[in-house]
């Protein structure tokens, strides 16, 4: 062993001392029954073994043994295995991290996650071992996050047994796991969420003991007296290297978490965002000198931070790699504490990138953080007090439970005053011991009074929020990445709580939700019960959503019903954070499989799974009567089309609507109430800015612009002109006379891509595939480049005189294709064999045997550029297309179209090729071989930096970053002002959230109302309607209801149809006709038979001739 504890000792020694203890363990080698004797001389032979195999071993191990069965043996087999970080931090035996180095990470798997924390910070998670004290809902959380991400190693410890009230927020444990030990009983189900992570149980130690904390790099400790986990953290304090320790707990509405990451503690980077690169356009010879970039983006560099230099032309001093502190930042420029005066002349070009800054934290123990707490991360700036409050109200309860030997019990109120009294005793304590650091507080004896009768609660929102947060400050200990919370955290939503329940509602009934019924009593929990909630997506958030809902009872009553819609079906990469899901669900429906799942939690649930897309097309499967009937709507969705239509039914039928999102480490939550606040659409975020369509197809000046050019190249190759082809043999003669219509230049186009298709690049045998590709290189890495070159030399100036190849435009340079570029043969090699599926050509062996595709590639003689001088390029960054019309457009479609009937009539007539729908996750088909390679030839081309097939597949892509944690705190949110909700709550008791696991950071505060419109004696908002009754309404009637309101129509809509208009003279005579004539005769108006009205839009006049936005306007004519 060379470095850390236990230097200078033989590894052999160590590794057998380690399986000794391992062996001995019968909870560790075995979940259940007797663990195999191992002899002396085989743990010999195991530590003799290298720690690779071993491990290339293990994680074949894993891949086959990943049911339940499989897992009480498998931990028997693995005693051959050298288990070093099972006895040994794992740090001291892998100081480089070597070991972790080695692990292969499953990118199909976790290519949402590795968009967020990279492979670095993966490996270093994959090297882990986490231990989990405490089995409740919390712990439960904790670990479920934890196996998700991909740690090594889970050690459950809690020894206590399943209690009924344990089932409110434990979804793993079942009515037949009562009175078992918590952690064997929920151990197997979490190993089946991720079969490479080894979850195994411990025993509960002896009080006094802390030495077996020595097993991990991290310890979660949940419902673990404070006594103790000072003892334990103190361990972990003292431990070298450090081990980092985290405690939290859920009581009832009432949150704590503490962080000690040891005193030394470096975080690699704080914010987890891409570093800004700017474009320079200009560096001055001058102490400071001043640097003046591209007017692309705004610099978002602070003073005082690092900047590095590359690429940069004349001055090339500024290339060395040397981090450069800057100072006075502006919009596009800044200065740099240098002097340059001596320095070459700056030419041209050259990029700046911050230089992220490692900070190191030195973090205290738990016994001195009790009376000095330092600052508190805040969540909710109107209770800036609570945090200290809470500090004070969680070690009193700690005293309390120390004095009567248990929680304080639901509407005792002797318990509350005790509890009190004990509070001041604890706030003047603490007051004392802190020498000023910790200023006595001003109790709020109401809050503690609240505290101190729902303590004994167990709501699995709370879990599921603060399970979240606690397994991303166990990742951020296992890997530097991003800033942890420093130290004490404290949360409470007080305000789902209406009223506390009488001492009678909220006495346990011995049901599954006596942890729930503690808070909110028995009769909150029956409306719970009855709930018609409908939850929209179960993708990520709709899991963790439908187990949130099955866990606090929500339409388990014989009137409730959950609806669940979702259309997509599993793909492998949702098995990282749809926790719902397991590999033999690939395939199948998201909200079949889901609903299942939490039915498995709770079979009580009365589910109703559909697969239908909620959007216009689907009315009549969600028609009004569906609406009308729902309390409560929760979305789960992943795009904003979908969230706007959701929001806009909402809003019609007047529907409490639940809405969250994630980006990576970020969340948000909204809440939406019924005239109340304002809806989801009511705000837009501004639109994603595009890359000019000239910058993609000719200037690219990032990796970004090649891999959507190689996106947009490679769908027009195979599912763009295939399906054109197709279109025009389906039925020649309709395609002929729709493009002589069009007859502009992108019909013009697309006619050379059929012709062409059909024509001269028309493929037969695979290695006529290989030439198409290798014709295509030449096309687009020599030709167009050179061509491109010849248009614009390198001296080029522009109308102005400038320079035409100034930043942030890059001059390219041609590529000739070279065989032994592995570059160039994989773009040979995808191509040809997509260009083979898309002519349904039959693959022949040879077609992976890189040798005979190279001497293929090679038989294809380039024929010699010759440039011309009558190509036009756009330059126009305003322009669209690149593609533009002319005159003589339609004497080339008639030509264009002359050259196809021989081309087509000379096909079988069931000939027709096969478009090929782009599909990022499946490695072996190609798609994403082809799009690396195009996109890294034409970085290669414009000397932009190339990426790996991983990175290129987040970017062309388009893969949103995702993660476990940032999905239970969204959701874990979300119930808690679902609670409020259903409790009828005012408007200053719901919190919009948003938040940033990376910083971290959660801002909340109160939604804004709607805006409401006044007019005389009446008000109405986005969410009133104004219905009329009468089956016989004419439309002089419905003028009239309008004129008596002091309102003046002069015009009548029915959807995109005008039905009336005071200008018309003719419409005169529509007047005394029923409006339901009117809309069916004139608006052509189709009503659903089940729906009892039809929507006008009605515009009017206030009595001074100004227009007046009035709401919707609904007949009812049934």
């Amino acid at each position: 062993v060379e470095e850390g504890e236990g230097s200078g000792r033989r590894r052999s020694t160590s590794a057998v001392r380690c399986l000794q203890e391992r062996a001995s363990d019968p909870i560790a080698t075995g979940e259940r029954g007797p663990v195999e004797e191992v002899p002396f001389d085989r743990l010999v032979d195991a530590a003799s073994l290298s720690l690779m195999a071993i491990k290339r071993s293990r994680e074949e191990k894993y891949e086959r043994e990943s049911n339940e069965h499989e897992l009480n043996t498998f931990h028997k087999k693995r005693i051959g295995a050298l288990e070093v970080n099972q006895a040994g931090d794992q740090k001291r035996n892998d100081p480089d991290g070597t070991m972790a180095t080695a692990m292969a990470i499953d990118e199909d798997l976790h290519s949402r996650q590795l968009a967020v924390y990279g492979r670095d910070t993966m490996r270093k998670m994959a090297s882990a071992h986490v231990l989990v004290s405490g089995l409740r809902g919390l712990g439960v959380e904790i670990a479920k996050n934890l196996v998700l991400a991909g740690v090594r190693a889970v050690t459950l410890m809690d020894d206590s047994p399943v209690e009924a009230a344990d089932l409110s927020s434990q979804f793993y444990f079942k009515d037949s796991d009562i009175g078992e030990p918590r952690a064997r009983s929920c151990a197997a189900k979490l190993q089946e969420l991720n079969p490479a992570v080894k979850v195994s149980v411990a025993p509960s130690p002896s009080a006094e003991e802390c030495t077996f904390l020595s097993a991990y790099n991290v310890v979660v400790c949940t419902d673990c007296p404070l006594d103790r986990a000072k003892a334990y953290d103190s361990f972990c304090h003292a431990h070298q290297p450090p081990i980092a320790f985290i405690r939290a707990d859920t009581r009832g509405l009432f949150a704590q978490v503490f962080c000690d990451f040891g005193p030394d503690f470096v975080v690699n980077d704080v914010d987890g965002e891409e570093p800004q690169v700017g474009i320079v356009s200009s560096i001055s010879n001058s102490g400071p000198a001043l640097v003046t970039c591209v007017e692309e983006e705004r610099l978002e560099f602070q003073d005082g931070e690092l900047v590095q230099f590359r690429e940069v032309e004349g001055m090339s001093e500024l290339n060395d790699g040397k981090p450069r502190r800057v100072k006075n930042v502006k919009a596009y420029s800044f200065e740099l504490e240098e002097d340059t005066t001596n320095l070459k002349k700056y030419i041209s070009g050259g990029l700046v990138t911050k230089v992220k800054e490692p900070k190191t934290l030195s973090f205290r123990p738990l016994a001195d953080c009790m009376a000095d707490p330092g600052d508190f991360l805040l969540c909710d700036f109107a209770k800036l007090e609570r945090p200290a409050l809470l500090h004070v109200a969680f070690s009193a309860l700690d005293e309390f439970v120390k004095r009567n030997g248990a929680m304080p019990r639901p509407g005792k109120t002797s318990d509350q005053d005790d509890f009190v009294k004990i509070c001041h005793e604890v706030n003047a304590s603490l007051s004392q011991q802190s020498k000023g650091g910790f200023q006595k507080q001003e109790l709020d004896e109401e809050v503690l009074k609240v505290f101190a009768a729902v303590s004994s609660g167990d709501l699995s929102p709370m879990a599921t929020f603060v399970g979240g947060i606690v397994a991303q400050e166990a990742l951020k200990a296992c890997s530097g990445k991003f800033h942890p919370i420093f130290q004490f955290f404290y949360f409470d939503s007080a305000e789902s709580l209406m009223e506390v329940p009488s001492p009678e509602d909220c006495q346990p009934t011995g049901s599954r939700y006596d942890g729930q019924i503690a808070v909110f009593g028995q009769k909150f929990q029956q409306k719970l019960e009855q709930l018609n909630a409908f939850v929209v997506g179960a993708g990520a958030l709709g899991c963790e959503f439908l187990k949130l809902l099955a866990m606090m009872g929500v339409s388990c009553g014989k009137d409730g019903q959950l609806s669940v819609t979702d259309d997509d079906t599993i793909e492998k990469s949702n098995l990282s954070r749809q926790f719902l899901f397991r590999q033999n669900d690939i395939g199948r429906s998201k909200s079949e499989v889901a609903g299942r799942a939490a039915q498995g939690m709770n079979p009580a649930l009365k589910l109703n799974s559909l697969q239908n897309r909620v959007c216009p097309e689907t009315e009549d499967v969600f028609n009004d009567s569906f609406w009308e009937g729902l309390d409560v709507v929760i979305n789960a969705l992943d795009n904003v089309k979908a969230r706007l239509y959701v929001d806009m039914r909402c809003v019609y039928f007047a529907k409490p609507l639940l809405e969250s999102g994630t980006l990576g480490p970020k969340c948000n939550t909204q809440v939406v109430v019924p005239g109340l606040t304002e809806n989801y659409g009511a705000s837009r975020d501004p639109p994603e800015k595009q890359a000019p369509m000239c910058t993609i197809h000719s200037f690219p000046h990032n990796i970004d612009h090649c891999l959507a050019w190689a996106r947009s190249e490679f769908e027009g190759h195979v599912e763009k002109n295939p399906a054109e082809v197709n279109a025009y043999l389906d039925d020649p003669n309709a395609y002929s006379s729709n493009a002589l219509k069009q007859a502009d230049g992108q019909t013009k186009e697309q006619l050379e891509q059929v012709v062409d298709a059909l024509g001269k690049s028309k493929c037969q045998t695979f290695s006529e595939c290989v030439v198409w590709a290798r014709r295509v290189f030449d096309e687009y890495f020599y030709n167009r480049v050179s061509q491109l070159v010849y248009t614009f030399p390198e001296d080029a100036k522009t109308s102005n005189g400038s320079p035409f190849w100034s930043p942030p435009k890059r001059f390219p340079r041609a590529i000739k294709f070279d065989c032994k570029d592995p570059a160039h043969m994989m773009f040979v090699r995808s191509a040809s064999i997509l260009r083979a599926q898309v002519y349904r050509i039959q693959l022949p062996d040879w077609c992976s045997d890189e040798q005979q595709l190279q001497q293929a590639a090679d038989s294809y003689k380039t024929p010699e550029f010759q440039p011309r001088s009558d190509v036009k390029i756009e330059t126009d960054p305003k322009a669209t297309s690149r593609v533009s019309s002319s005159l003589d457009d339609s004497s080339v479609v008639e030509n264009l179209l002359k050259q196809l009937e021989p081309l087509g009539g000379e096909l079988d007539a069931k000939f027709r090729l096969e478009p090929i729908t782009f599909e990022k996750d499946d490695d072996t088909n190609h798609h994403m071989e082809l799009i690396t390679s195009m996109a890294n030839l034409r970085a290669r081309c414009y000397s932009i930096q190339e990426v790996d097939k991983l990175q290129a597949k987040l970017i062309a892509g388009r893969i949103i970053p995702a993660i476990a944690t940032s999905t239970a705190v969204a959701t874990g949110l979300v119930c808690l002002e679902l609670l409020k909700v259903i409790g009828g709550a005012k408007v200053e008791a719901y919190r919009n959230t948003f938040g940033n696991l990376s910083l971290p950071l959660f801002a909340m505060a109160e939604p804004i109302p709607p805006k409401v419109f006044k007019y005389k004696d009446m008000s109405w908002s986005l969410w009133d309607r104004w219905i009329i009754e009468g089956v016989d309404l004419t439309v002089q009637g419905l003028l009239d209801w309008f004129t008596a309101k002091g309102l003046t129509p002069y015009s009548i809509s029915a959807g995109p149809s005008l039905v009336w208009n005071s200008l018309f003279p003719k419409h005169k005579e529509r007047l005394g006709k029923p409006v339901l004539e009117v809309v069916q005769t004139f608006a052509k108006l189709e009503i659903p038979a089940d729906r009892k009205h039809f929507d006008l839009v009605v515009a009017v006049e206030d009595d001074d001739g100004e227009d007046i936005d009035i709401p919707l306007v609904s007949v009812k004519f049934k």
